[in-house]
């Protein structure tokens, strides 16, 4: 896998987790096995860019199901640590376009990660001195 060492944590924003567990048994696994994937450093070649973000910063894992399509958007922007963002069925029929409502939350989630990741960092240091 890749070159990272160790295990990278989750860090579950808003209510991605609780969303997450209601999607249906078999995209819970496949979606664990991408994002464990993560963790060790690895990008799956199932993750694509999320459009609108900047680049590979902020990702998603689609997944389909009995004809419905599931997505988790994390980032790993935030050096040592996966912040899962959101995870949601996708309602459109019609083309490929995240909901601009999804997008949304998907930036203020982001937001919160990064203050989150601050905290992190700052909380870790204080350890260490």
């Amino acid at each position: 896998m890749g070159d990272a060492v160790g295990l990278r944590p989750l860090v579950w924003v808003g209510s991605a987790k609780r969303d997450l567990m209601k999607f249906p048994d078999e995209v819970i696994y496949a979606m664990g096995l991408v994002l464990m994937r993560v963790q060790y450093g690895d990008t799956p070649p199932t993750v694509k860019p999320l459009r609108g973000f900047g680049g590979a910063g902020v990702l998603e894992v689609v997944e389909d199901e009995d004809g419905n399509t599931y997505r988790t958007i994390y980032t790993v922007r935030l050096k040592g640590r996966v912040y899962v963002l959101h995870a949601f069925q996708k309602k459109s029929r019609h083309g490929i376009a995240t909901a601009k409502s999804d997008i949304n939350l998907i930036k203020a989630r982001l937001t919160s990660a990064v203050e989150l990741h601050k905290e992190w960092e700052e909380r870790s240091a204080k350890e260490i001195a």
